[in-house]
């Protein structure tokens, strides 16, 4: 496969209580399309430290190839704690490299030839790294075939009404939970009708391909201009959910390059997603039997 995967912005050690690992959304999102086959890049800052070095290490030995710039900034690092289901807290540091991210001569050849981009609304809290995000999607290609996906991902404060309409301006797809679909729908002065009606306004107002709206134990739906594809969650004994909603994104997408239809890639990113879930890290290794069905 020729399908270049990127995954722009923050880039991350999770530490945990008892552990840390590498992490960010757009790694855990390109870590999958590259376990599923697609020539995967990373496009972030780390810093001129140890756990900068260790940070580029460790996503070379993942299968990730990386545009990462050394700063003057720390690499970035986010506490986590976990409720009793699992679910995370996050507590992110500030002024770190990913903050300060550049746009350069490399990341523009890589653009133009990008395939599927997932970037968020996290690493847009400072300007320059956002103005970085803005020029790469600009710089892609613009065909039925090109994947913009704003995994809208709110964290903490670090977002506004401005950022969620210029980003939802320049992204095809948008994935958003259903927590975040409240917070937006009362941004946006939507309503308060039903979940899938707010989304069918969000689709309209900003012409988007599709969203993908992820309701935890009470399923997720791919909500498109004349269609919805439901999927119900598997019941699975849950170790964190942290990076479970990037490898459902990095799923669906990937099996989409596959020629599966959007139902059958939406069932495999359910199943993925699920494992995930059963995982300690948002980066384990995808079993064999899950990762054949979406290649195949």
């Amino acid at each position: 496969m020729n399908h270049i995967a990127v995954g722009i912005g923050e880039v991350l050690w999770d530490i945990f209580s008892n552990r840390r690992t590498i992490g960010g959304a757009p790694a855990n999102f390109v870590y999958h399309t590259a376990q599923l086959g697609l020539n995967s890049y990373i496009v972030s800052a780390v810093g001129n430290d140890v756990l900068g070095e260790e940070a580029e290490r460790v996503l070379k030995s993942k299968g990730i190839e990386s545009r990462i710039l050394r700063t003057d900034y720390p690499t970035g690092t986010v506490m986590i704690s976990l409720d009793k289901q699992g679910v995370p807290r996050y507590d992110f540091q500030e002024q770190t490299a990913w903050d300060n991210i550049t746009f350069n001569d490399e990341m523009a050849r890589l653009a133009k030839h990008t395939n599927i981009v997932c970037f968020g609304s996290l690493a847009q809290r400072n300007i320059k790294s956002r103005n970085v995000i803005y020029q790469f999607l600009k710089t892609m290609p613009d065909t039925d075939n090109t994947f913009k996906v704003f995994d809208i991902n709110l964290r903490q404060k670090f977002f506004s009404k401005e950022l969620i309409h210029d980003s939802l301006s320049l992204c095809n797809i948008l994935k958003i939970n259903d927590e975040e679909l409240d917070t937006v729908s009362k941004m946006f002065d939507i309503g308060t009708c039903s979940p899938q009606k707010q989304c069918v306004a969000l689709l309209k107002q900003y012409n988007l391909k599709m969203i993908i709206l992820t309701c935890g134990i009470n399923g997720s739906y791919i909500i498109m201009p004349e269609s919805v594809s439901f999927q119900a969650t598997p019941e699975t004994e849950v170790a964190d959910t942290v990076g479970a909603g990037d490898a459902f994104t990095a799923t669906f997408c990937s099996a989409l390059c596959y020629k599966k239809s959007v139902s059958e890639a939406h069932r495999l990113a359910v199943d993925l997603s699920a494992y995930v879930c059963s995982q300690h890290g948002s980066m384990p290794a995808i079993p064999d039997e899950l990762k054949y069905k979406i290649i195949q």
